[in-house]
């Protein structure tokens, strides 16, 4: 009976969001999958801010692909948008990798880098994800994925500074003012 218990209790709380790998130490130590092949690198991304997105084709906010690409020509200088599709809310990302990368093409222009989709909430949950959702790693604060187009924004020498609601919009003065704001 006794063993039952630690067993029922041990799954309850003892599996950590994507099952235990260990997780880098800084957004720096980071190397993702691209959505159409190759290595994004984030260690190539010193010196700037990062705003990572998660993203979905039949969202919503799914215009806000248009924002987020006029956002990345605008601060091209001193901003990298990293977007990040993902299946967790209500199947709003069902395409395979090539299927993501033509919609984005086709419908919106997109040039920033997108990385293959990923799981970004629950036990499958990406190291990149964990990073920024854990106060633990990345020592600004800890935020669950409320839903698809949240934004985390990283500050030139790879600090979490500011996390946005899916509803704000990749334009708006918050973001802005974000990104124009120098790195303490």
């Amino acid at each position: 009976m006794f063993y039952s218990m630690l067993l029922f209790f041990g799954f309850l709380f003892g599996a950590a969001p994507g099952g235990g790998q260990d997780i880098p130490k800084t957004i720096y130590d980071f190397k993702v999958d691209g959505l159409t092949g190759g290595t994004i690198d984030f260690s190539s991304f010193k010196g700037k801010k990062i705003l990572i997105v998660n993203t979905a084709s039949k969202c919503g906010y799914t215009p806000q692909y248009e924002e987020l690409e006029a956002l990345y020509k605008k601060y091209n200088d001193r901003l990298v948008i990293v977007g990040f599709p993902a299946n967790d809310f209500l199947f709003q990302e069902p395409g395979s990798n090539e299927e993501i990368a033509a919609f984005c093409k086709k419908n919106y222009g997109v040039t920033f880098p997108m990385a293959a989709k990923i799981t970004v909430k629950g036990r499958k949950m990406a190291p990149i994800y964990q990073w920024l959702t854990n106060e633990d790693y990345n020592g600004f604060k800890s935020s669950s994925v409320k839903w698809n187009f949240q934004k985390y924004l990283i500050d030139e020498k790879g600090k979490l500074i500011a996390v946005f609601a899916p509803g704000v919009k990749p334009m708006s003065s918050e973001i802005t003012e974000a990104i124009e704001k120098k790195a303490d």
